[in-house]
Protein backbone atom coordinates (compact mmCIF):
# COMPACT_ATOMS: atom_id res chain seq x y z
CA UNK A 1 0.00 0.00 0.00
CA UNK A 2 1.36 3.12 -1.00
CA UNK A 3 0.76 6.25 1.30
CA UNK A 4 0.98 10.09 0.51
CA UNK A 5 0.77 13.02 2.88
CA UNK A 6 -0.25 16.15 2.00
CA UNK A 7 -0.90 19.61 3.92
CA UNK A 8 -3.13 22.13 2.65
CA UNK A 9 -2.98 25.76 3.52
CA UNK A 10 -5.89 27.61 4.03
CA UNK A 11 -8.14 28.27 0.85
CA UNK A 12 -10.50 31.07 0.26
CA UNK A 13 -13.10 30.31 3.39
CA UNK A 14 -11.84 26.58 3.87
CA UNK A 15 -9.78 26.46 6.61
CA UNK A 16 -8.03 22.80 5.54
CA UNK A 17 -6.09 21.57 8.68
CA UNK A 18 -2.30 23.02 9.07
CA UNK A 19 -0.72 20.76 11.29
CA UNK A 20 -2.18 17.59 10.21
CA UNK A 21 -1.41 16.15 6.53
CA UNK A 22 -4.45 14.68 4.58
CA UNK A 23 -3.47 10.74 3.92
CA UNK A 24 -4.19 9.06 0.13
CA UNK A 25 -3.84 5.10 0.95
CA UNK A 26 -3.51 3.92 -2.52
CA UNK A 27 -4.86 0.28 -2.59
CA UNK A 28 -5.77 0.33 1.27
CA UNK A 29 -7.63 -2.76 0.34
CA UNK A 30 -5.92 -6.15 -1.46
CA UNK A 31 -7.76 -7.46 -4.56
CA UNK A 32 -9.53 -3.97 -4.37
CA UNK A 33 -11.74 -4.76 -1.60
CA UNK A 34 -15.10 -3.83 -1.14
CA UNK A 35 -17.69 -1.36 0.48
CA UNK A 36 -18.00 -4.48 3.08
CA UNK A 37 -14.56 -4.64 3.45
CA UNK A 38 -14.12 -1.27 4.24
CA UNK A 39 -17.14 -1.63 7.04
CA UNK A 40 -15.61 -4.32 8.81
CA UNK A 41 -12.22 -2.95 8.89
CA UNK A 42 -13.45 0.71 9.99
CA UNK A 43 -15.17 -0.70 12.61
CA UNK A 44 -12.76 -3.19 14.04
CA UNK A 45 -9.90 -0.69 14.25
CA UNK A 46 -12.83 1.41 16.41
CA UNK A 47 -13.93 4.23 13.42
CA UNK A 48 -17.18 4.92 14.15
CA UNK A 49 -20.69 6.24 12.40
CA UNK A 50 -20.02 4.36 9.22
CA UNK A 51 -22.01 5.25 6.19
CA UNK A 52 -22.49 4.32 2.52
CA UNK A 53 -23.07 6.67 -0.10
CA UNK A 54 -21.50 8.93 -2.54
CA UNK A 55 -18.78 12.47 -1.43
CA UNK A 56 -21.44 15.79 -1.84
CA UNK A 57 -20.78 18.02 -4.86
CA UNK A 58 -20.29 20.98 -3.25
CA UNK A 59 -16.95 22.07 -1.43
CA UNK A 60 -17.34 21.72 2.21
CA UNK A 61 -15.42 20.61 5.42
CA UNK A 62 -16.15 19.29 9.15
CA UNK A 63 -14.93 21.16 12.28
CA UNK A 64 -16.21 18.62 14.29
CA UNK A 65 -14.66 14.92 13.64
CA UNK A 66 -11.71 14.07 11.15
CA UNK A 67 -12.97 11.49 8.17
CA UNK A 68 -11.86 8.70 6.91
CA UNK A 69 -13.39 7.61 3.02
CA UNK A 70 -12.64 4.17 1.50
CA UNK A 71 -13.97 3.63 -1.87
CA UNK A 72 -16.25 0.53 -1.61
CA UNK A 73 -16.93 0.59 -5.97
CA UNK A 74 -16.50 2.60 -8.51
CA UNK A 75 -14.23 5.71 -9.34
CA UNK A 76 -14.62 9.21 -8.62
CA UNK A 77 -12.46 12.50 -9.28
CA UNK A 78 -12.32 14.35 -5.89
CA UNK A 79 -11.20 17.75 -5.09
CA UNK A 80 -9.54 17.82 -2.01
CA UNK A 81 -7.98 21.17 -0.19
CA UNK A 82 -10.65 23.87 -1.12
CA UNK A 83 -10.93 25.49 -4.59
CA UNK A 84 -7.05 26.00 -5.20
CA UNK A 85 -6.72 22.66 -3.60
CA UNK A 86 -5.93 19.37 -5.61
CA UNK A 87 -8.08 17.37 -7.43
CA UNK A 88 -7.49 13.02 -6.54
CA UNK A 89 -8.22 10.28 -8.76
CA UNK A 90 -10.24 7.66 -6.29
CA UNK A 91 -11.23 4.14 -7.39
CA UNK A 92 -11.88 1.18 -5.66
CA UNK A 93 -9.92 -0.21 -2.96
CA UNK A 94 -8.12 3.74 -2.43
CA UNK A 95 -8.84 5.24 1.17
CA UNK A 96 -8.62 9.22 2.13
CA UNK A 97 -7.74 10.27 6.20
CA UNK A 98 -9.15 13.99 6.11
CA UNK A 99 -8.54 15.77 9.33
CA UNK A 100 -10.85 17.92 10.82
CA UNK A 101 -11.41 21.17 8.59
CA UNK A 102 -10.30 20.10 5.25
CA UNK A 103 -12.40 21.23 2.35
CA UNK A 104 -13.63 18.03 -0.46
CA UNK A 105 -15.94 17.73 -3.16
CA UNK A 106 -17.08 15.73 -5.44
CA UNK A 107 -15.85 16.76 -9.33
CA UNK A 108 -17.28 13.36 -11.13
CA UNK A 109 -17.62 9.99 -10.62
CA UNK A 110 -18.34 6.49 -12.15
CA UNK A 111 -22.43 5.56 -11.82
CA UNK A 112 -21.54 2.90 -9.49
CA UNK A 113 -19.14 5.08 -7.28
CA UNK A 114 -19.54 4.25 -3.24
CA UNK A 115 -17.75 5.26 -0.66
CA UNK A 116 -17.68 4.20 3.42
CA UNK A 117 -16.85 6.84 5.17
CA UNK A 118 -16.41 6.67 9.08
CA UNK A 119 -15.28 8.93 12.15
CA UNK A 120 -13.04 8.63 15.41
CA UNK A 121 -15.12 7.20 18.46
CA UNK A 122 -16.68 10.44 20.21
CA UNK A 123 -16.31 12.99 16.96
CA UNK A 124 -19.51 14.03 15.02
CA UNK A 125 -19.55 15.73 11.83
CA UNK A 126 -21.37 18.75 10.70
CA UNK A 127 -21.28 19.72 7.16
CA UNK A 128 -19.92 23.64 6.79
CA UNK A 129 -20.21 25.22 3.76
CA UNK A 130 -19.10 29.08 4.96
CA UNK A 131 -16.02 30.63 6.59
CA UNK A 132 -15.44 29.14 10.00
CA UNK A 133 -15.96 31.28 13.22
CA UNK A 134 -13.21 31.32 15.41
CA UNK A 135 -14.69 28.77 17.55
CA UNK A 136 -15.13 26.23 15.20
CA UNK A 137 -11.17 26.57 14.42
CA UNK A 138 -10.66 26.27 18.03
CA UNK A 139 -12.84 23.02 17.38
CA UNK A 140 -10.61 21.72 14.64
CA UNK A 141 -7.37 22.48 16.24
CA UNK A 142 -8.16 20.87 19.78
CA UNK A 143 -9.85 18.07 18.31
CA UNK A 144 -7.84 14.51 19.72
CA UNK A 145 -5.85 12.48 17.21
CA UNK A 146 -7.61 9.26 16.90
CA UNK A 147 -6.61 6.06 18.81
CA UNK A 148 -6.00 4.04 15.80
CA UNK A 149 -5.70 4.28 11.57
CA UNK A 150 -9.03 3.03 10.54
CA UNK A 151 -7.12 0.72 7.95
CA UNK A 152 -4.18 -0.69 9.49
CA UNK A 153 -5.10 -0.35 13.06
CA UNK A 154 -2.79 1.17 16.16
CA UNK A 155 0.40 0.38 13.75
CA UNK A 156 -1.22 2.42 10.78
CA UNK A 157 0.37 5.36 9.03
CA UNK A 158 -1.78 7.74 11.07
CA UNK A 159 -0.38 6.67 14.15
CA UNK A 160 3.44 8.73 12.68
CA UNK A 161 2.15 10.81 10.69
CA UNK A 162 -0.26 12.55 13.09
CA UNK A 163 1.98 12.30 16.11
Amino acid sequence: MKVEQIVFPLCEWVPNNQRLPVLIYKNALPNNGSSDDFERLFATNGWTDIWRNGVFDYQHYHSGAHEVLGVGQGSGNLLIGGQDGQAIEVVTGDCLILPAGTGHMNLGCSPNFEVVGAYPLGQRADIQTSAPSNEMLSRISSLPIPDTDPVQGSSGPLMTAWR
